[in-house]
């Protein structure tokens, strides 16, 4: 099913998105913005064992495109002055006993070197397990509405080895968020959810946006997600829609519509929620990965820049993608059945690649990089 709200029929995304459910996708909702108008359409369903396509404008948890968010409030707070980016972060949070080295900069950045409390993969292949996060199997799954506190995810990071010295190195770690989030709440003396609201839910107008603490539903109209496991050698898949989100707390809690995705990274890109030199600070990307302050900051397949962040986990996934001006824009929801072996990776990064291709590439020969490790939760 497919919306031409303005401009011409895009048939070459429709057939996208459709290939996408044929590779796996429970289904797929997608809205693109440029020159040629907006675009939106979804295929697949909303709910296995249903016929109804996913909704074109419905919520989804959008995993780590919620760091973006979290990162434009932090330099909100740098712009009014309450927050200094190269301030150590224990001159705020003195309470975890943080290494002194580690600034606001480098919890947005990933370069603190906090161990990443949902589990850390490193380079030769071994995984060391944090909470029961998506890679647990059933014991996710048994656990996902229970309550923690974004205080004890940070206290079981830091009781986990740093992964390297601060601002040596680049890895994705869902603490670094985490912090961010007891950071503004800390020095507003307000919940993040509050904050998110003054700054930019409100005069955005982000009406389909949400920042849940514990709330475990998510707002109709909305697709379903899945979760399978094994259990006595059997495969079990369960609808894990509804669970506690503070599990990943700030590394991935929001709630949001493709519509709303786009207002936010229209804005952001486009200068509406930054001073320039900010959002300047925000599209330097350290060297390893690409990633600047709360985006990815990547080669578009067509030359040029486009400004990222993916996110997924659970069963539900959102792309966000713009140029640097915020005048074209891809974003989308995905419904999926998600497992421990993130079965859903290599087919996520191929159909991102190829969307980043026809977007921002006009469909030409060739590939964009994947905005995300596959493997990261959140």
């Amino acid at each position: 099913m497919s919306v031409t709200l303005t401009g011409q029929d895009r048939p070459e995304l429709q057939k996208i998105i459709e290939e996408m459910v044929d590779s796996g996708f429970v289904g797929v909702s997608l809205r693109v913005h440029d020159e040629r108008g907006e675009w939106a359409g979804s295929a697949g369903v909303r709910e296995l064992g249903t016929a109804a396509e996913p909704p074109i404008n419905g919520h989804v948890r959008i995993g780590s495109n919620t760091k973006t968010f979290i990162a434009t409030v932090v330099l909100q707070l740098v712009a009014e002055g309450e927050i200094g980016l190269d301030t150590p972060v224990t001159d705020y949070l003195p309470e975890f006993g943080l290494d002194e080295r580690i600034t606001v900069r480098m919890l947005l950045q990933h370069t603190s070197g906090v161990f990443n409390f949902t589990g850390e993969y490193f380079e030769d292949g071994t995984f060391v397990p944090g909470i029961p996060s998506t890679t647990a199997g059933k014991e996710w799954v048994d656990n996902r509405f229970t309550t923690y506190g974004p205080e004890e995810l940070v206290r079981l990071a830091l009781s986990k080895p740093a992964r390297f010295e601060p601002g040596t190195d680049w890895s994705y770690s869902n603490t670094n968020y985490v912090l961010a989030r007891l950071l503004i709440e800390k020095v507003t003396g307000r919940p993040v959810a509050e904050e998110m609201r003054r700054l930019i839910l409100g005069p955005l107008g982000l009406s389909g946006t949400i920042q849940p603490t514990t709330e475990t539903d998510i707002p109709e109209p909305h697709a379903h997600a899945y979760y399978r496991y094994e259990k006595d050698g059997q495969s079990q898949t369960v609808d894990v829609t509804r669970h506690n989100p503070s599990w990943i707390s700030s590394g991935g809690d929001m709630i949001s519509t493709t519509q709303d995705l786009h207002t936010f990274i229209s804005a952001l890109c486009g200068g509406k929620l930054l001073p320039a030199e900010l959002l300047a600070e925000m599209r330097t990307p350290e060297s390893k990965a690409g990633y600047g302050l709360g985006v990815f900051v990547q080669q578009a397949p067509g030359g040029g820049t486009v400004i990222t962040h993916n996110g997924g986990a659970a069963g539900h996934a959102a792309l966000m993608y713009s140029t640097p001006d915020g005048s074209t824009t891809l974003t989308a929801a995905l419904n999926y059945v998600d497992d421990a072996a993130l079965s859903m990776g290599v087919a996520f990064q191929q159909a991102t690649q190829r969307l980043v291709q026809e977007v921002f590439g006009g469909g030409r020969a060739g590939s964009a990089d994947a905005a995300e490790p596959a493997q990261q939760t959140g």
